[in-house]
C-alpha cells in the first residue's frame, strides 16, 4: 500500500497592487510603488494555500481572492488529490496529512474535519491520517522551509501587481535538490460561517490518536 505524505497550511495573505514587496532585485531602471500599503489600494487580496508533497519534492500552491475558509483549505486538498496525488500514487488508500493547528485546518475546526470525511474519505475511499503541529511548532512543518520559504525568496523585491504575477513566481521557483511547483487560481467564492451540527460531527468516522488525541487523528470512509 502506497503511503502519500503530505504538508498543507494557508501561507500569509498577499496585497495585490503595486505595493512594497520586501527583498532585493537588480533592475536598470527603478519600480515605482506605493508609499503606504493600505488594503483600500489593493486590487484584491490573494489567499495562498500550499500543498507540499514530501516524498516527491513538488509544491501546489492554490491561490484564491476570496475567504479563508475551511471548505476553501478542504476543496485545495481535494484538488492536489485530483490532479497529482492519485497520478503520481496509484491505488493508494492512505494518506498523511501535516498540518498546523489552527486556522482554516485547524485541529479543532469541526468543518476541516465533515469536509476531509466527504470529500476525501467518502468520495475516494482514502483513510486520512491527520498530524497538527502544536502551538508554537509550525515552523517545523516541512512546508514552511521546503515550499512558502522558496516562493517567498523568487518574488522577492518584485511587486505583486497581479494575480498572474504570484501564479508566475510561484510556477517558476526551483531549488537544486529539484523542487517543482505548481500554481493554480481558485476561482470559487467562499462563505463564512458555515457551520456543522453535532449530529454531523457523531456521524465521522474519526478515531483520536491515543497519544497525542488533541491533534492526531485518523478518518476512514463511512
Amino acid at each position: 500500500m502506497v503511503l502519500s505524505q503530505r504538508c498543507d497550511n494557508t501561507k500569509k495573505k498577499e496585497l495585490i497592487g503595486v505595493f512594497k514587496n520586501q527583498g532585493i532585485k537588480w533592475d536598470r531602471e527603478p519600480v515605482l510603488v506605493n508609499d503606504h500599503d493600505f488594503r483600500s489600494n489593493a486590487d484584491g487580496l490573494a489567499v495562498p494555500y500550499g500543498v507540499y508533497d514530501v516524498q516527491a519534492n513538488r509544491g501546489t500552491l492554490f491561490v484564491s481572492t476570496s475567504y479563508d475558509t475551511p471548505e476553501f483549505a478542504v476543496d485545495c486538498v481535494e484538488n492536489w488529490w485530483c490532479i497529482e496525488g492519485q497520478l503520481r500514487y496509484p491505488g493508494a488508500k492512505t494518506l498523511t496529512i501535516l498540518a498546523d493547528g489552527g486556522g482554516s485546518n485547524g485541529s479543532n475546526c469541526r468543518a476541516w474535519k465533515n469536509g476531509l470525511q466527504h470529500r476525501l474519505c467518502n468520495r475516494h475511499g482514502l483513510t486520512v491520517t491527520v498530524a497538527h503541529y502544536p502551538p508554537g511548532t509550525s515552523k517545523w512543518n516541512p512546508i514552511e522551509h521546503r515550499l512558502f520559504s522558496k516562493i517567498s525568496k523568487n518574488w522577492a523585491g518584485h511587486p505583486l501587481d497581479s494575480l498572474e504575477t504570484i501564479l508566475k513566481y510561484a510556477r517558476t521557483t526551483t531549488t537544486r535538490t529539484g523542487l517543482c511547483v505548481r500554481a493554480r487560481q481558485m476561482k470559487r467564492q467562499y462563505k463564512k460561517g458555515i457551520k456543522v451540527t453535532n449530529a454531523e460531527m457523531r456521524a465521522l468516522s474519526i478515531k483520536n490518536d491515543d497519544a497525542l488525541p488533541k491533534w492526531n487523528y485518523e478518518m476512514r470512509p463511512n
